[in-house]
C-alpha cells in the first residue's frame, strides 16, 4: 500500500519524524547531562530541543494522519497504525507536560525531577512506537512504492508533490 502524500517520489510523514524523534531523544540526554553535571546550559538546551521536538512532531502526526486515513478497515495494518499514531500522542503529549513544567525555570532541579522523569518515560514509549512504525512499513509494506524493487526506476520520475485523497 503506498503512502498518500509524497515529496520527490518518497513518503513525507518517514522524512519528518527523524527530526523531533532526534530532538527530544536529544533532550533527555542533554537533561541527564544537566543531571549529573549541574551545568545549566545543558538545561536550556534540552528545554529549547524539546520546544522543536514537539512542533516536529505535530507536523509528522498531520502527515501520519493522513496515511492512516488510506489503510484499509479491518486490517492488521489498521490496527497496528492506530497503536502507533496513539502511542505518539502520548510520547508528544509526555514532551510537552516536560516543556510546560519547565516554562518558568528550564533548569528545573533541585526544585523537581518531574520533567527529567516525563522525557524519559516519553523515550522509552518512543522506541516501543518507533518499533510499531517499523512494522507498519518492512512487515505490512505499509508506504512502499507498489513498483518498489531492486531495480525500479528512480523516485523522481513522479514529480516534486504527489498527493492522493485517503480512502
Amino acid at each position: 500500500m503506498e503512502t498518500k502524500i509524497k515529496l520527490l517520489g518518497h513518503p513525507v510523514h518517514p522524512m519528518l519524524v527523524v527530526f523531533p524523534l532526534g530532538l527530544l531523544s536529544t533532550a533527555v540526554i542533554f537533561d541527564i547531562l544537566y543531571l549529573a553535571s549541574g551545568n545549566d546550559d545543558l538545561a536550556i538546551v534540552a528545554f529549547w530541543a524539546i520546544a522543536a521536538g514537539v512542533v516536529g512532531g505535530l507536523l509528522a502526526a498531520l502527515f501520519g494522519l493522513w496515511d492512516w486515513l488510506g489503510i484499509p478497515r479491518g486490517t492488521r495494518a489498521r490496527r497496528v497504525g492506530l497503536l502507533h499514531g496513539g502511542g505518539n500522542v502520548v510520547v508528544t503529549a509526555l514532551f510537552a507536560i516536560s516543556w510546560i513544567l519547565r516554562l518558568d525555570d528550564p533548569t528545573y532541579l533541585p526544585n523537581s525531577a518531574v520533567p527529567l522523569i516525563l522525557g524519559v518515560l516519553g523515550a522509552a514509549l518512543a522506541l516501543f512506537t518507533a518499533w510499531l512504525g517499523g512494522e507498519l512499513v518492512y512487515r505490512l509494506r505499509v508506504g512502499v512504492d507498489e513498483v518498489a524493487g531492486l531495480n525500479a526506476t528512480s523516485s523522481l520520475s513522479g514529480g516534486i508533490i504527489d498527493v492522493e485523497r485517503p480512502t
